[in-house]
């Protein structure tokens, strides 16, 4: 019989643990993670956040996919058999056509009941392409990326015609939207050929709509799922109860708690793994480098996906309680937390103390440009100044110190920017160097005295030539990120001053034109220079269409470029293309560019295939991960201290044992 003290002492070991998984799971591949905010949305219509296509990502297929190792980035099939062709139709019109593969399925879900009694999913079909489509141009569904789908031959009719129907015909507007949609006929440029192929027809050449058949917004979509998902009578909506054709499937969300996707025994990888399908199958090949970062692992290579059983995406607050968990062998991966990245890493690299723990350091540039901008509207900066301000403008960029920059407010997490295309873009060229991105205080003094302001000198005022900084942000860490561009330009004599206002009013100025200066960035929708250089032209510009170009940058023979380049094959002419647009750019100095973010990511050493993507893209399907490792670790990691308890226990004795003698006295 136990002692009732060694009782006690079991009894606080076990509640010691601080392991907050159940240890039958200690065994089993899964990827452990967190989040901060829960999505507003699972719709994968709507869904356009990084936290969002956490979930949608790897619950949602799409038609086509990225390679998960190349660069630059490069579309693979994923649901469709083969990536179509752009095929020329009368009028300049372009069609392609997508040809699913056979026998795809949905995930089981009690909604497939709609569809006939005793369902639990079904086919995945052509049509359920088209749905989505059409969610996408109705209003009442208020998809973000209305703008590119556009491009689709009767997109907007149909969105009109629907929105009109709605609010003349209450009877049409109470049936379900399959019912809305069809009455219609759909939309004129998306055609159901057969119940595995489906053709879109573009009103113009627009290439890049194939990135957007990359993305959730264009998954198919069962029209069972967002007919009995409406929020009646116990049932939840539809943008948070997703019923996707992906390697995973959500089978808890508790937004305050935790999110759990499980391998979903469906996916067509799992299913027919002799397909070899680019989209379920590890890659045989990737970029330079990958080979000696362990990423063509014969372990893993060729390998059928997914590899993981299950993910946990774990609610945290707090960044630094994460950041501990991580250590502790709780989390498989982590960000670096600005309070311990001088003890994470050291010049760049890891440090000693995190090597010898097994963990990782990946580094992904996110293809993304921050930059200054000039309004180039305004008399003195801008094109109406002439070569004047021409001069004026590249004296600025040749002293902004961007490794300077990235040293004091970013720890070093950066790529300095020498035009607006990052790496991992086709048209990057790594050994290219803008000669107005180096820093030459001379050369920018000379081009000061050549544009008339000798020293910096305004010769109307005898003073140093002032200039409007205006940035949205009025913090103080904001206010001295802009003070060292500032201070810069002052070490060449000009008077630049910072105008901070909240984003709403900055927003407003930028509206009215009312600026001289900014500073800005951009993320792109998809790995393709067009989306990266339709910010400088002149149709984009924000005093004429609202636009993204709130340089307002206008150059004839750029646009001519432009429209020629953002419709062409990836070749050499259209790199030819590209760069005499970047060489246009050089010159006119429309921006100061500064530099493409980079995230670092740690990764302990049991988790295998990690390549981060860059852009929003899901991975999970590609981890691997060593259980028994992991377990024998955390172990190691979380060993408890006894010590305290033996005190405690023996306080116990002391504090009690007087008092059960008395009690016992007493009874006497």
């Amino acid at each position: 019989m136990m002692r009732p003290a060694a009782a006690f002492l079991t009894a606080l070991l076990l509640a010691c643990s601080n392991n907050p998984y159940p240890d039958a799971d200690a065994d089993r591949k899964i990827l452990y993670t967190n989040y901060r905010e829960a999505p507003r949305t699972l719709d994968p219509a709507i869904a356009y956040t990084t936290s969002a296509h956490a979930i949608t990502g790897n619950v949602y297929d799409t038609l086509l996919e990225y390679h998960y190792l190349k660069r630059p980035y490069e579309l693979v099939p994923g649901l469709a058999e083969e990536i179509p062709r752009a095929e020329p139709r009368p009028g300049g019109r372009v069609a392609y056509r997508f040809r699913l593969r056979p026998g795809l399925l949905y995930q089981d879900d009690p909604s497939f009941a709609l569809g006939g009694e005793g369902r639990s999913t079904r086919e995945i079909l052509a049509a359920d392409v088209a749905f989505e489509l059409m969610r996408i141009a109705d209003p009442a569904v208020n998809s973000p990326v209305i703008e590119p789908f556009s491009n689709l031959l009767g997109f907007r009719e149909f969105t009109a015609a629907l929105a009109e129907r709605r609010e003349t015909d209450s009877d049409f507007a109470a049936r379900p939207v399959r019912e809305q949609y069809a009455e219609l006929g759909g939309i004129e440029g998306v055609r159901v050929l057969d119940e595995r192929e489906l053709e879109i027809v573009l009103a113009a050449p627009y290439p890049q709509i194939l990135y957007w058949f990359a993305m959730p917004f264009t998954t198919p979509v069962p029209w069972e799922a967002v007919q009995y998902y409406d929020g009646q009578e116990g049932r939840e909506h539809f943008g948070d109860h997703p019923v996707g054709s992906g390697p995973f499937q959500l089978v808890e969300y508790n937004k305050q708690a935790s999110m759990i996707l499980d391998a979903n025994p469906n996916w067509y990888g799992v299913r027919h793994p002799e397909w070899r399908a680019p989209g379920a199958t590890y890659p045989t090949e990737g970029e330079a480098g990958d080979a000696e970062r362990g990423l063509l692992d014969p372990a893993l290579v060729g390998r059928s996906l997914p590899f993981l059983e299950r993910i946990e995406f774990r609610r945290e607050k707090e960044s630094i309680p994460s950041f501990n968990k991580f250590l502790q062998g709780y989390y498989d991966a982590a960000g670096i937390i600005r309070e311990s990245f001088d003890k994470v890493i050291r010049e760049d690299r890891l440090s000693p103390e995190m090597a010898e723990l097994d963990i990782r350091l990946e580094k992904s540039v996110i293809p993304a440009v921050y930059y200054l901008g000039f309004n180039m509207e305004d008399p003195v900066v801008g094109a109406p100044g002439g070569e004047r301000a021409r001069k004026l403008r590249q004296a600025m960029s040749m002293v902004i110190d961007v490794d300077e920059w990235l040293r004091l407010f970013a720890n070093g997490r950066g790529v300095p920017a020498e035009s607006p295309l990052p790496p991992g873009l086709f048209g990057y060229e790594e050994e290219y160097r803008n000669p107005y991105r180096r820093i030459d205080l001379e050369r920018a003094r000379a081009l000061l005295a050549e544009a008339g302001f000798p020293d910096g000198i305004d010769p109307e005022t005898g003073k140093p030539l002032r200039l409007s900084f205006d940035t949205p942000d009025t913090s103080a860490q904001g206010k001295l990120r802009f003070e060292f561009y500032v201070n810069a330009w002052r070490r060449i004599g000009l008077d630049v001053e910072i105008r901070a206002t909240n984003y709403n009013q900055f927003q407003e100025k930028v509206r009215n034109g009312a600026y001289q200066i900014f500073q800005w960035g951009w993320v792109a929708d998809y790995p393709d220079p067009e989306n990266f250089f339709f910010l400088l032209w002149s149709e984009m510009a924000r005093s004429k269409n609202q636009g993204p170009n709130s340089a307002n940058f206008s150059d004839p023979r750029f646009d001519e470029l432009f429209l020629a380049m953002k419709s062409m094959e990836s070749d050499a002419e259209r790199l030819a293309i590209i760069r005499e647009m970047r060489g246009i750019l050089e010159e006119e100095r429309p921006w100061i560019e500064l530099f493409h973010p980079e995230d670092y990511a740690l990764y302990h050493g049991w988790l295998r295939g990690v390549k981060p993507a860059g852009i929003s893209n899901p991975t999970a399907k590609y981890r691997d991960l060593e259980p028994a490792v992991r377990r024998s670790r955390r172990e190691a990691w979380n060993e408890p201290v006894l010590w305290p308890l033996a005190v405690l226990l023996v306080l116990g004795v002391v504090i009690t044992v007087p008092g059960i003698i008395t009690f016992f006295r007493e009874r006497q």
